[in-house]
């Protein structure tokens, strides 16, 4: 299994100072139950606090409610606004697990979701979203996965999602390991650590002539394409694989806005910055200012504040 390091956290939400959970659960309070619900005081509250002091919040605003800050938020908020801000208030494993039932419930399973989530997740954080799940539905995340997916599209997702040390392979890398068969690809991409595989990546244009996400693309196809094309990314840089993805959402055939509060919510505290910088670097323009032209109201102020404008 592959093991995606970040040496430094570069959120671009942290701690607040002088943080009181009594006193925002009440502002919360007030602005939920007041005239009208002050949208503001929710976006300003929920946005410049981390996540565990999100956690403290719900907390103190339940002792003082008797109801969740979930349940209050989802009465008197709706829509893109509504995902948001739940998506804030809910642990990170927990919310990357609720995105993985999401992907896989209903008529049909979403593998762009399933491909970023193990693409781009460490070791430690595919094992909290095992654990969850286990603890959401009684059953392993595998046994379900394996229902819903099939073929190399699914031994990849299987090997990425069977997280349980972090013992890599540590075969031969010379031109003799790889084939032009699936299997070859699968094996060395999910079973090298990062340092490994950059190396790896070296070595293959060095004795191929080409890169291996070229070798890639044209002796793979469908979703196992793409899964091996985003481990490859992810191996060169996890933000500017996301900082794609966002760009490509925004810019593509209308915005796909879960897809925007998963990634902006779900780096918010691990490498935002990082993805902004990448974002600036491959497109030339700021991810705060395409995200202000391509969404709008309650929800884009929300995703501006937890974005932050360039150099903040």
């Amino acid at each position: 299994m592959c093991f995606w390091l970040s040496s430094t956290v570069r959120g671009t939400i942290k701690e607040k100072p002088g943080f009181n959970p009594s006193e925002d659960a009440a502002a919360l309070r007030k602005a939920i139950e007041g005239i009208g619900t002050t949208e503001k005081t929710l976006i300003d509250v929920l946005t410049q606090r981390s996540n565990a002091q999100r956690q403290l919040i719900c907390k103190a605003y339940q002792d003082a409610t008797g109801r969740t800050l979930c349940d209050a938020l989802e009465g008197d908020t709706n829509g893109h606004f509504e995902d948001i801000l739940v998506a804030l208030i809910t642990p990170p494993a927990k919310f990357d697990c609720q995105e993985f039932i999401q992907a896989i419930k209903g008529a049909g399973t979403t593998e762009s979701i399933l491909i970023e989530l193990f693409a781009s997740r460490s070791n430690h954080q595919i094992k909290a979203i095992c654990d969850a799940y286990l603890a959401e539905t009684g059953r392993a995340l595998i046994h379900d996965l394996k229902s819903e997916v099939s073929g190399d599209f699914e031994k990849t997702l299987l090997i990425l999602a069977e997280v349980q040390s972090n013992q890599f392979f540590f075969g031969p890398a010379g031109e003799k390991t790889w084939g032009t068969d699936e299997s070859k690809f699968i094996d060395i991409l999910c079973h090298r650590s990062v340092p490994q595989l950059r190396q790896t990546l070296v070595e293959y244009k060095s004795l191929s002539g080409k890169t291996l996400q070229e070798s890639i693309e044209r002796e793979v196809s469908g979703r196992l394409e793409e899964i091996l094309v985003a481990i490859v990314k992810c191996v060169k840089s996890v933000p500017a694989y996301l900082a794609e993805r966002l760009y490509k959402n925004m810019k593509g055939a209308g915005t796909t806005e879960s897809t925007l509060t998963r990634i902006i919510v779900s780096r918010s505290e691990v490498d935002l910055q990082d993805i902004k910088a990448e974002y600036k670097k491959l497109f030339g323009t700021s991810l705060y200012s395409d995200i202000e032209s391509e969404t709008s109201g309650d929800f884009c102020q929300t995703l501006l504040k937890i974005c932050g404008e360039d150099g903040k």
